[in-house]
């Protein structure tokens, strides 16, 4: 396979813009750092809002690990419900899933799990969870809407969860206008800082 010299700029410079989020993890750590910038990479090129041009402009934080913490779970049973807000002002349904305990800057600190009531009626997506959250950067040097992990049931185990905040994105709406995007509810509000995962997009929205 050849490249031009101009598709050879632009594979350095996003390989570079990767690489550099990089330069505090230790040696030691290799197979993770490489782990992280295979999913960036994905995450990027697969991408279902930004054009390819326009990549360029998704940024990350430095990657933290100790921002990728064993949370404990504890199981909630909720069978009612609770209309969860967007972006654009339509309701979702969600039930709360679970609650997560962990400790980040030495603060105790919780984030509840949640299940779409419309993803669990199809069978791809029934044991899908999703976590919704805004920290002390949202509005700042992250996205101010929140941003969003993804877990599945099978991800939890002896009632523990690996949260990756490296992992975190934003959603469609920072980006773009729109989509319906969940806005994290109150008690998904951290009052900690979480700078790791992805930062504001670097291009205006209009």
């Amino acid at each position: 396979m050849f490249f031009s010299r101009q598709t050879f700029k632009e594979f350095s410079f996003f390989f570079l813009i990767l690489v550099s989020t990089f330069k505090n993890v230790p040696a030691q750590n290799k197979a993770y750092e490489d782990s992280l910038i295979s999913f960036r990479e994905r995450y990027i090129n697969t991408h279902e809002v930004v054009g390819k041009e326009d990549r360029k402009y998704i940024q990350f934080f430095p990657v933290d690990e100790n921002l990728r913490i064993i949370a404990s779970f504890e199981r909630i049973n909720d069978t009612k419900g609770f209309d969860m807000s967007t972006a654009s002002g339509v309701k979702q349904k969600y039930f709360h899933y679970g609650l997560l305990t962990f400790k980040v800057h030495d603060s105790l600190a919780h984030l509840y799990v949640y299940q779409s009531a419309s993803l669990m009626k199809q069978k791809k997506y029934k044991d899908y969870l999703f976590v919704p959250f805004g920290d002390a950067t949202s509005g700042f040097e992250s996205y101010g809407g929140g941003r969003y992990l993804d877990f599945t049931v099978s991800d939890i185990k002896n009632k523990k969860l690996l949260i990756d905040f490296n992992k975190a994105y934003n959603p469609y709406c920072a980006y773009t206008t729109g989509y319906n995007c969940p806005i994290p509810p109150k008690e998904n509000l951290l009052a900690v800082a979480i700078p790791a995962g992805e930062k504001n997009y670097g291009k205006p929205v209009h």
